[in-house]
């Protein structure tokens, strides 16, 4: 009599719904049309392509525009049709797209920049056009009259804004690794405040304004949580990128945090859970637990005639301690930590399985990520790869 074979639970990931290729170089950006079958994108062999899908399941190009220089990033507002795109040179074109998105006409060209523009970003209730480019300026215009209304200087290159309406408060990443949040008027602006929690360079920033939380991706493979609301100051590291993190998106309706890496990874965050806060490393010149001398401390080493060990930290308590006495490894998924890491004994023992249990998933877009657009009405995820392809990804079976 054969066995009865219990039915295997299905995995929930995303699913590949198209493809877009034919790019003759790098897909600097592209953004899903809402509500249209329908792709826009900016791609550094200067071309502006607009790729309305056909009965055939295909997509095809509507519209194909090139540019005098590289198209290095873009935005488009769906409310007004407004599509902006930062070059090579420095300047931003702004475009209008016919209601069929089968014509294109231009309307402004803003003189923004000396270097290449990194990020632009269309402040719809403000009708602010910001815009930061390697000559290390962030500028700001009207984009109703295309005048010049200031501009911050930063030390490092910004790679990535966000800006919350509610305060007028922007947040810029920077090449440093550093985010700085600015007060914008109309004409000025103050230096708020600055968060440094990365290693690399920030090279992506997300900003959920009704739960006041920001998200920082970096070339460090991490992603930090900055709390700028209720618990002002707090800072939460998720770690569960084997390489550089390229973009992020936020799902608001079901608090889901989506990241990609340049290996191609996709991870799914819950962060709709109660995470901690990750300890800091402390110092000392023993271990904290055995009092063995590290090798610097040539005082206690002379002292007991021992040889100095290396310093370790427990990823948990915060503890320098000695490679034997944190010898344990464990993920920590509320700390963010989805991978094993370091641990001392005691804090080994005192998390339980309940506690490891994973607050993310992970999946393989089969393609190295360079860019990143979540479209929630449709609840589909746009990747653009190093392969030069677009990819397109129902993400309802992750996100929900």
């Amino acid at each position: 009599m054969a066995a009865d074979m219990e039915p295997r639970a299905q995995v929930r990931k995303p699913c590949l719904l198209s493809k877009i290729e034919a790019f003759q170089d790098v897909v600097s950006a592209a953004v899903i049309i809402p509500k249209e079958d329908g792709v826009i994108s900016v791609s550094e062999d200067r071309t502006i392509r607009v790729w309305l899908k056909r009965d055939s399941g295909q997509y095809w190009p509507s519209i194909y525009h090139t540019m005098p220089s590289a198209c290095s990033c873009m935005t488009f507002n769906p409310e007004t049709r407004r599509l902006l795109v930062g070059t090579e040179t420095g300047s931003v074109c702004e475009f209008v797209l016919a209601e069929d998105y089968n014509k294109m006409a231009a309307t402004h060209t803003y003189q923004a920049h000396q270097g290449r523009v990194t990020v632009v970003l269309l402040v719809l209730e403000m009708e602010w056009l910001l815009s930061a480019a390697q000559d290390k300026k962030l500028t700001w215009h009207c984009s109703e009259s295309s005048q010049h209304l200031g501009e911050y200087h930063t030390a490092s290159w910004v790679t990535a804004i966000q800006f919350d309406v509610e305060t007028r408060h922007a947040f810029v990443g920077d090449h440093s690794g550093q985010v700085t949040i600015l007060k914008l008027d109309q004409d000025t602006c103050s230096l708020v405040t600055t968060f440094k929690g990365h290693t690399g360079h920030v090279t992506a920033l997300c900003w959920d304004p009704s739960q006041r939380v920001l998200f920082s991706g970096s070339s460090d493979k991490s992603i930090i949580m900055w709390d700028i609301g209720g618990h002002k100051g707090t800072a939460i590291e998720l770690q569960g990128h084997s390489d550089r993190v390229q973009g992020l998106c936020y799902a608001s309706h079901t608090r889901q945090l989506m990241s990609c890496s340049a290996d191609g990874a996709m991870v799914i965050w819950n962060m709709d859970v109660s995470r901690q806060e990750t300890p800091e490393w402390q110092d000392s010149d023993s271990c904290q637990k055995c009092e063995q001398p590290f090798f610097w401390n040539f005082k206690q080493m002379w002292d007991c005639k021992k040889i100095g060990l290396r310093q370790h930290h427990c990823r948990k308590c915060g503890q320098a301690l000695c490679n034997r006495c944190s010898s344990k490894r464990s993920t920590i998924p509320l700390m963010g930590f989805e991978f094993q890491v370091r641990v001392c004994e005691a804090c080994h023992a005192s998390i339980s399985d309940q506690d490891r249990a994973p607050t993310a998933t992970f999946h393989s877009s089969k393609h190295g990520v360079l860019h990143m657009h979540y479209e929630p009405t449709g609840g589909c995820l746009l990747t653009c790869g190093d392969d030069k392809i677009i990819k397109l990804w129902d993400m309802t079976p992750v996100v929900s």
